[in-house]
């Protein structure tokens, strides 16, 4: 190992200890089990909306869309543009509702739980399907996660891809194992301000070494110019069309993806909802930008230098190698383990809640005290990662193209869901069984068709036709289900709109207000569900 990796590897111990550090804090201060799953609905709007990035983006951004952008140009670009739409819609339309509802519908906690007492599920097989589908899907998911961590210590420092794989996987469970939703949102505070940084402060000085931005794009247009067309030089033929309404489809998952609308329903109150709107955003349209400036700004660095660049994915490592110190650049590669390790965190604790809160307590025949369900909280994030490490043992076997299939199976099986939970009161749990199953199987059978449409598009579309039908069609809820329903909707439009106060109202109203001395709330409904 030479020095400038001896650097490297230091920045990423501090790293390492500094999320070990926020684990332990958010351990001191997880009390119950709704503070281990959902952060006792505490987050300020700078940790939801850094939380939401952070566990959103992986390694994707760090080196996928450079990556993309260094080999195609703007053309890659419109998934980035998708993304940040179907991110804004999330933030404006689902956000304030997610917030208020879950807390007037039996105070839910998770999405499984929400949708079985907003739609009145006395089988529970809502609620059981949507656990399974989250358990199923996440725990592939997060052993592409470990497999990444594994590549990119072999990749980086020469180690055995094991060694890489269990060093981040078992720092990622140490402070998801203790520090729950707190620990996995306050480390994405960090995870998501470091990824940032690093992706604006690596293509600036690139550009300043280069010659400044007007040298720069000039160069870029002798060399590709190709690359700065978002059409990628080529007319607007059919296939092109089809390739941009794809990319622009990433921006429909938003609306499904569990880790994601959790940090939702975990901020204080509604009216933190713009705010978080804001930051959220806003980190978001630099962190991309940066990505997206880094690909094309490093196409031009490596072609006037000649240096190789064998992997496309490694742009803004080898920039930052090369232009900054290496403690510096030590920081660059902690930002792609953050991006890596943020991600695996929040889907942990989304398992987490799949097991405990959506199938254990269905079949427990009593309420299992506070001690034994954080317990049996802890115990699940611990099972679902040692099964996802199994599963990543052998990189080959590795399912690292289930990112982008993963992400269309949650947007078009809960995406609709949650979008008619939310806005339209006559959903049924049929309904949205449904319309759940005919989103989820869609994706499958769409992807082996290979038409060149991202397969969310068909499936999000007829998971919302089917639901809608199929409510129409199985409408005959009793009579006292269908006012308290009732009541639910219209006391959760008044909160969002700022007709009512409290908790999960306006900002600044005492905790608990929203719903004490309201009939049908919280303890009252749960009778009912």
């Amino acid at each position: 190992m030479n020095s400038d990796q001896i650097f490297h590897l230091a920045a990423i111990v501090v790293y390492f200890v500094a999320m070990l550090a926020i684990g332990w804090y958010a351990y001191r201060h997880t009390t119950s089990h709704k503070d281990y799953l959902l952060g006792g609905r505490d987050l300020s709007p700078w940790a939801a909306a850094l939380s939401a990035g952070a566990a959103d983006m992986s390694g994707w951004l760090m080196m996928g869309l450079p990556g993309a952008i260094y080999v195609s140009g703007l053309v890659e670009g419109w998934i980035a543009v998708g993304l940040t739409v179907g991110a804004w819609l999330n933030w404006k339309v689902v956000a304030p509702r997610l917030r208020a509802y879950t807390e007037i519908s039996g105070d839910s906690i998770t999405i499984p739980t929400f949708l079985e007492n907003r739609l009145r599920d006395r089988t529970h097989l809502l609620r059981i399907v949507t656990g399974l589908v989250i358990l199923v899907f996440f725990t592939f998911y997060i052993s592409s996660g470990m497999v990444a961590g594994g590549v990119f210590f072999r990749d980086s420092f020469g180690s055995s891809y094991l060694a890489g794989m269990l060093l981040v996987t078992g720092v990622t469970l140490a402070y998801t194992l203790f520090g729950g939703f707190l620990g996995v949102s306050l480390t994405d505070v960090v995870q998501g301000t470091l990824m940032m940084l690093a992706l604006l402060v690596v293509p600036v000085i690139a550009v300043v070494r280069l010659g400044g931005p007007g040298e720069t794009i000039a160069r870029l247009e002798q060399i590709a110019p190709d690359h700065l067309s978002a059409l990628g030089g080529s007319a607007l033929t059919g296939a092109a069309t089809l390739t941009i309404v794809s990319a622009l489809g990433w921006g429909l998952g938003y609306f499904g993806q569990p880790h994601i609308i959790t940090r939702f329903m975990a901020m204080r109150d509604v009216a933190q909802a713009s705010s978080a709107r804001r930051i959220g955003i806003a980190w978001m349209l630099l962190s991309m930008g940066g990505a997206v400036s880094g690909g094309l700004i490093g196409l031009v660095w490596f072609t006037e230098t000649g240096e190789p660049l064998d992997d496309p994915e490694t742009v803004m490592l080898a920039m930052s190698r090369v232009l900054l110190h290496p403690i510096v650049a030590g920081l660059v590669l902690a930002a792609v383990l953050a991006a890596i390790m943020s991600t695996i965190s929040s889907q942990l604790i989304v398992c987490s809640s799949a097991l405990v809160e959506d199938l254990y307590r269905i079949v427990a025949r009593r309420q299992p005290p506070v001690r034994r369900l954080m317990a049996l909280g802890r115990g699940a994030v611990l099972l679902v990662a040692v099964i996802a490490a199994l599963l990543a043992l052998d990189p080959q076997d590795s399912i690292l193209g289930l990112v982008s299939f993963a992400w269309a199976g949650f947007g078009a099986a809960f995406g609709p869901i949650v979008l008619l939970a939310l806005f339209w009161r006559r959903l049924t749990a049929w309904g949205a069984l449904s319309g759940m199953t005919v989103g989820a199987v869609l994706v499958f059978v769409w992807s082996a068709l290979d038409t060149g449409l991202y397969e969310i598009i068909p499936a999000f579309a007829a998971n919302l036709v089917v639901a809608v039908l199929v409510s129409l069609a199985t409408a005959r809820t009793r009579g006292a289900d269908r006012a308290v329903i009732d009541d639910e909707f219209d006391r959760t439009v008044a909160v969002v709109h700022g007709r009512s106060t409290g908790r999960g109202g306006a900002a600044g109203d005492d905790a608990g207000d929203a719903l004490a001395g309201i009939p049908g709330t919280a303890s009252d409904t749960a009778a009912l569900g």
